[in-house]
């Protein structure tokens, strides 16, 4: 996919990116290419590749989840190199975003991306996603926490849904055997305060490997122990 493609597709979309969105996105390619040099960020760095499954891949949930196109405050758990939210804040610049990362070094990462791409209403935290769950500034008070394949269905609920507000929603980004792992996410998802309302499934485009957009609304409180401390949600699944 290389970048006339990228912007076309999304163009098909509903999505107009302008110059200055374009411009950002190779930015965000070129930093993320040499930053790649000297940290693991990515396996993935030839330019149609990143724009195919990372830049367009992210911004798929946009595609299906309207409320990324009004100006919510989303906590994007355990992103990596920034995706899904980094994309999605480039397409949908009215995003506030927290993204919350383990690494340090990635954490760096991020914060110099985001002066390289002068974003505003972004803020990066260095924690371990148990231990921001618990952290009461920041439980249940976003309205959107999503999360792209880092773990488990079962595992990742527990880990993002005591960040959702009441009313809120969490958004799990998967490849394929989605369905399996609903099956086995069901108990966590209900324990924890959610329903799965939502569940969109599509190929990526030109490589047409299948992808699953999971909707889960947060009904009620999720209970204080979760999540538990950390590594105790993948050892231990609530399954």
């Amino acid at each position: 996919m290389n970048t006339e493609l990228f912007k076309q597709m999304l163009q098909e979309k509903g999505l107009e990116l302008s110059d200055r969105q374009m411009e950002q996105f190779k930015i965000y390619f070129e930093t993320l290419v040499e930053w790649n040099e000297k940290m693991n960020l990515t396996a993935i760095t030839e330019q149609s590749e990143v724009y195919l499954k990372h830049f367009y891949d992210s911004i798929t949930a946009g595609f299906y989840v309207d409320s990324l196109k009004s100006p919510i405050h989303i906590c994007d758990v355990g992103a990596g190199a920034g995706f899904p939210s980094i994309p999605l804040k480039i397409a949908f610049p009215q995003l506030k975003v927290t993204i919350v990362d383990s690494l340090n070094k990635r954490i760096q990462f991020l914060e110099h991306l985001a002066k390289s791409l002068e974003l505003k209403e972004v803020q990066f935290i260095h924690d371990r996603a148990e231990t921001f769950g618990q952290n009461k500034e920041y439980r249940e008070s976003f309205d959107m926490v999503t999360a792209r394949a880092v773990a488990r269905l079962s595992v990742l609920s527990e880990l993002c849904m005591p960040l959702v507000k009441i009313g809120g929603s969490f958004v799990a980004m998967k490849a394929a055997s989605a369905q399996e792992e609903v099956e086995a996410g069901k108990k966590a998802i209900a324990l924890l305060g959610g329903k799965l309302v939502e569940t969109h499934s599509f190929t990526l485009p030109i490589e047409e490997s299948e992808r699953n957009i999971l909707v889960i609304a947060k009904e009620k409180q999720t209970p204080k122990k979760y999540p538990r401390k950390p590594g105790t949600p993948n050892k231990e699944p609530i399954e």
